[in-house]
């Protein structure tokens, strides 16, 4: 069985996170915190979800997107940079401040579809003899 240094490393690290979860996905791992997906671990790598407000955090400190494939990167995603990964009181914070980037949304009320209407079949114009 395949083990994971890197992944075991990182929840170490954020084991002051009550309610942190990881689960594999495509090649790498996911991290949940209060029932928000905030961060990706993939190849060695911790990736989180960033904001227009914290962004400039990460690319201040040199780190970039998240690269999946040559074709597909997720820009929304950035590797947490190695001195905030060293410092697990640090990088509880940066968690913290990445999982709550998504604020759960108002559930939309579907419009109300018209109701079927129960067509009767049409009249013949024929003259009824």
């Amino acid at each position: 069985m395949k083990t994971d240094g890197f992944k075991d490393f990182v929840l170490d690290q954020l084991a002051d996170l009550r309610g942190l979860t990881c689960r594999a996905m495509f090649g790498g791992y996911g991290l949940r915190y209060r029932d928000t997906f905030f961060g990706i671990i993939h190849k060695g790598r911790l990736y989180f979800k960033i904001t227009p407000e914290t962004v400039e955090s990460y690319r201040a400190l040199g780190t970039k997107p998240f690269r999946a494939t040559s074709k597909m990167t997720l820009k929304t995603y950035y590797e947490v940079p190695a001195d905030v990964l060293e410092d697990a009181a640090v990088l509880a914070e940066w968690a913290e401040a990445a999982s709550i980037t998504q604020l759960p949304q108002p559930t939309r009320q579907r419009a109300a579809s018209p109701k079927s209407r129960t067509s009767k079949p049409a009249r013949s114009t024929r003259a009824r003899s």
